[in-house]
């Protein structure tokens, strides 16, 4: 495993978290992050390790959360196997906490009927080689099975984001389309961090830049509370992740070792 750091050595990084153990709060991307990347979404499944380790981490170090553009059901179903991890879905429109039934944003609940109508609408006027995935509340547009569509594709969301009142956002040879208002990756990491004095971030993409920036803002208003951002590479679209990232790793084969270095500090 690669690890890089930027201001803080990897080693003081280790030793203020483990000293806030049970007062820790840690999130992850799903997709890039937890998972290698598939030409199939429907594919894909955590890394070997890594639901182990999550289990590990939240039983011993702090809660842990899996903050994801995957459908809640579809995270709840990757991560059976714990069952006291908090799944939000859609950059969380949606969230399932442990025992409870999925809950939607009620801003974006108006827009069920508009997502449903647009991705039909995107199978029929979007050219062959796209891949179009609805999830109830957004509507995502893969090219990665044919990157010369990127042009197109990225119009044909600009258009329909202006023409519905949507919000667009890019990401790994994808263009999703989802409600308008503020509710992102940023603000979930805002509000789940109250009452923890630390916090970690992983992610792979530009979207999980909001997420960063959260952990920026809590440490410059609370000067004990530690954030650290962790950027899984990325070569397609991640670069200003990692030059933002406190580590980075290689892949996200690379996060359980990750994860283990930091349990071992523990008693």
């Amino acid at each position: 495993m690669a690890v890089s750091d930027t201001a803080r050595s990897h080693a003081s990084i280790l030793q203020l978290t483990a000293e806030r153990a049970g007062h820790c709060a840690f999130f992850f991307d799903f997709d890039g992050t937890l998972a290698p990347i598939q030409e199939d979404p429907d594919t894909v499944h955590p890394a070997d390790g890594i639901v182990e380790v999550l289990g590990e981490l939240n039983r011993r170090l702090g809660k842990v959360v899996i903050v994801s553009a995957r459908p809640a059901d579809f995270l709840r179903e990757r991560f059976a196997a714990l069952p006291d991890v908090a799944v939000f879905g859609l950059y969380g429109l949606e969230v399932q906490r442990p025992g409870g039934l999925v809950e939607t944003d009620p801003s974006a609940a108006p827009f069920v009927q508009v997502m449903s109508d647009l991705a039909d609408r995107a199978r029929a006027e979007l050219p062959a080689g796209t891949r179009v995935e609805y999830k109830r509340l957004s509507v995502a547009v893969h090219y990665r099975n044919a990157p010369h569509l990127a042009p197109e594709v990225e119009q044909w969301g600009k258009e329909r984001a202006s023409e519905l009142g949507l919000r667009l956002q890019a990401g790994r040879m994808v263009v999703e389309l989802k409600p308008p208002g503020q509710r992102d990756k940023g603000s979930v990491l805002r509000e789940e961090t109250e009452g923890h004095s630390c916090a970690w971030y992983f992610g792979d993409d530009v979207a999980d830049l909001r997420a960063f920036d959260a952990l920026t803002a809590r440490e410059a208003a609370d000067p004990d509370f530690v954030g650290v951002r962790v950027a899984v590479a990325n070569a397609e679209s991640g670069h200003a992740l990692i030059d933002a990232a406190d580590i980075h790793v290689d892949s996200p084969e690379d996060v359980p070792a990750l994860l283990r270095s930091l349990l071992s500090q523990l008693p």
